[in-house]
């Protein structure tokens, strides 16, 4: 069997030494996109890495076709920046075009993980539990307790339960945390506090050192939580929910999925994403996001080469992209802060949040050259419209120049006074540490 494995691999490296990947990003075929044309060997995921990379550089993706034939994908995307204009600087599109040739040589590692890259000098910690008020405060306070600086981390909250990926350093040397009875403590007390007094579901916490995309690692953790159920009798805001169909076409062996639903950005990693992670193959799709509605279409096998072969796999997989959509939907306030980094920050700023009464829906944090770029998506945890009051208090409180805001969401106005979906967030003024196991100095 292992000799069987190493000539399958020696044949993939001979084929793609003599079909190398090509790369084609042209700025005069389309008046108002930057034309990516991707031309490489198929793979499983490989479609997902190329959009993992567009997605990384911020650059959104306007209008895509994906085809497979006989071993090879061709694929097309139309993207431009945030501001929604072409990619004209030379020194992007000359890092986009090595990105994405360094990323398509498999020649050096054939059955490398997707986002999976190796160890640096931060510890990834991955938690999920129950949502509920005041979470991500306490969640910063433990680590500011135990001494750990939160240099990244990505929040997402959906259908009643909260994940994050946080990445830390030492407070002291600013390395990673290689002490195991320090990583095991940090481990048990972020689990109290997932854990909190409610014990209906399962919370966990683990701790490493490998370097993982953090935003599909959340996905892989939601979905792995099954996040995707519902209860039968939970009222759909059908308004809102994305418009997910499948359907057989058997005289070409494909399972069509059709997606439509409002455009945002990522929408089309967080598509591909979950349908590589359950095991699917792309052989034929279009995207077309031109519009304030985005409509996808994929001709899909399972990686053993057969459509979906039960109504209740269908049924399954509606469900879990109708999650994955859902996970990132930015409801609430959203507020960016930026200044430098401190010890200690992200719990500062959270707790400011909580004290007034703000939820946090999602959050990322990321540190760049000592600076703290952070964005938060608030809302106000008894479900009425944000008071703009309460933000020019928490603005004067943090700083009005290191904390703007940046759009105001129209459903804001809409939001249900008897929301019972806990967020991040918190809803009173203080909180004992006492059941977290936090009355004593670890250190």
């Amino acid at each position: 069997m292992s000799f069987s494995h190493n000539m399958d691999d020696e044949y993939e490296k001979f084929i793609r030494r003599m079909n190398p990947p090509g790369i084609v990003i042209d700025n005069e075929s389309c008046k108002h996109a930057t034309v990516i044309q991707v031309d490489c060997a198929k793979k499983h995921g490989i479609l997902l890495e190329v959009i993992q990379i567009l997605t990384d550089l911020n650059l959104i993706v306007t209008k895509a076709y994906i085809c497979s034939d006989a071993g090879w994908y061709m694929d097309v995307f139309n993207v431009v920046d945030q501001e929604g204009n072409k990619i004209k600087d030379e020194d992007l599109l000359d890092y986009i075009q090595k990105a994405l040739e360094s990323d398509l040589d498999f020649t050096s590692s054939i059955r490398r993980s997707v986002g999976v890259k190796s160890l640096i000098d931060h510890t990834s910690i991955e938690l999920i539990g129950n949502d509920r008020p005041g979470l991500l405060s306490e969640v910063s306070a433990v680590l500011t307790h135990l001494k750990c600086n939160v240099v990244n981390a990505e929040v997402w909250t959906h259908n009643t339960r909260a994940a994050a990926v946080v990445q830390v350093t030492d407070e002291e040397t600013g390395a990673a945390i290689t002490d195991q009875g320090r990583l095991s403590m940090i481990k048990k007390l972020l689990c109290n506090v997932l854990n909190g007094s409610s014990r209906s579901r399962e919370a966990k916490t683990v701790v490493s050192h490998a370097v993982t995309h953090a935003e599909r690692r959340l996905h892989q953790m939601m979905f792995a939580d099954r996040d995707y159920e519902r209860d039968i009798d939970e009222v759909f805001d059908q308004k809102h929910r994305p418009n997910v169909s499948i359907v057989n076409w058997y005289n070409k062996n494909y399972s069509v999925v059709t997606i439509r639903c409002k455009d945002r950005p990522k929408l089309l990693f967080d598509v591909i994403c979950t349908l590589t992670d359950m095991q699917y193959v792309v052989f034929h799709g279009s995207v077309n996001a031109e519009g304030p509605e985005a409509h996808q279409e994929y001709c899909i096998r399972h990686i053993d080469g057969s459509p979906m072969k039960s109504d209740a796999e269908r049924e399954r997989v509606i469900h879990c992209l109708e999650a994955a959509i859902e996970r990132r939907v930015s409801e609430g306030l959203k507020l960016e802060l930026c200044t430098n980094d401190r010890i200690g920050l992200l719990s500062n700023v959270t707790r400011i949040f909580r004290e007034n009464s703000l939820t946090v829906t999602r959050a990322e944090v990321t540190t760049r050259g000592g600076k703290a770029v952070n964005t938060f998506y608030v809302r106000d945890a008894s479900g009425y419209p944000v008071n703009t009051m309460i933000i020019e208090s928490i603005r004067q409180s943090i700083g009005q120049t290191i904390l703007q805001v940046k759009g105001i969401p129209q459903d804001l106005k809409q939001v249900p006074q008897d929301s019972t979906r806990f967020l991040f967030g918190g809803l009173f003024k203080s909180r004992s540490f006492y059941n977290f196991g936090l009355t004593k100095s670890y250190t």
